[in-house]
């Protein structure tokens, strides 16, 4: 492992839940690592672990075996403060579902994660509303999740994500339930801002025209992670 590059590595990765008398090995020695600034899609049918994965890189939960590197830190085994300070200092994630608070506004929505963070208040709503208006919601800012579109409110769910500045995003079908032209417009925004703030980025989705669009392709099948590299655009 190179740690002075590598964001994440995960090191023979296995993950089993019981069901009844029977164990369900959901991930068989995953093995994957990237770098500073590199987006990297994660495809795969529904069930066959993506969730799992993102939920164990996130620090949500823990594997069965293997180990966690982020940003060269060993992290699977920590503690749950460490993990609780892991996630907030170096881990952004966005969901299908924008998950806002319904009594906040856009702004009060993305600077929640720097109050939380300790963050001067002032400082926190300059830059939710820097972030807001990046995403191209300059005229929403005052606006409450009932208020804005499908597509606005996964706008702000990725600005509350990146407020934190963290190192590496995880992203769960983040445009799943916007229709295809929102979809192809919302994951647009986010690419670029990933790439223009340098952060490294892990993204599952259905939608392989969105996966072409990243730097490389991974997939899980039967619990194994396959390197596809970049898809070809008739890969299905």
């Amino acid at each position: 492992m190179n740690s002075e590059i590598s964001i994440l590595e995960l090191k023979n990765i296995s993950r089993s839940f019981k069901q009844g008398n029977q164990k369900l090995d959901v991930l068989r020695g995953v093995n994957l690592e990237i770098t500073k600034g590199e987006v990297v899609a994660l495809i795969g049918p529904s069930g066959s672990g993506k969730s799992t994965m993102l939920q164990i890189i996130g620090l949500l939960d823990q594997p069965t075996g293997g180990e966690i590197y982020l940003n060269g830190q060993k992290c699977s085994k920590s503690s749950d403060a460490l993990r609780t300070s892991l996630r907030r200092d170096y881990l952004g994630f966005v969901y299908q579902y924008h998950n806002l608070l319904p009594d906040f506004d856009a702004v009060e929505n993305v600077m929640l994660p720097l109050l939380i963070a300790g963050a001067n208040p002032a400082l926190s709503q300059e830059r939710a509303v820097k972030l807001l208006k990046r995403m191209g919601l300059a005229k929403r800012l005052k606006h409450r999740p009932a208020e804005l579109s499908g597509g606005e409110q996964q706008r702000v769910a990725i600005a509350r994500a990146l407020a934190n500045t963290p190192k590496l995003l995880l992203a769960d079908e983040p445009t799943g339930n916007l229709d295809p032209k929102t979809s192809a417009t919302v994951f647009a925004e986010l690419i670029a801002i990933v790439k223009e703030t340098g952060l490294s980025a892990l993204i599952a989705t259905h939608n392989m025209e969105l996966a072409q669009q990243m730097d490389r392709v991974v997939t899980l099948q039967n619990g194994k992670l396959v390197e596809l590299g970049k898809l070809e655009k008739n890969f299905y």
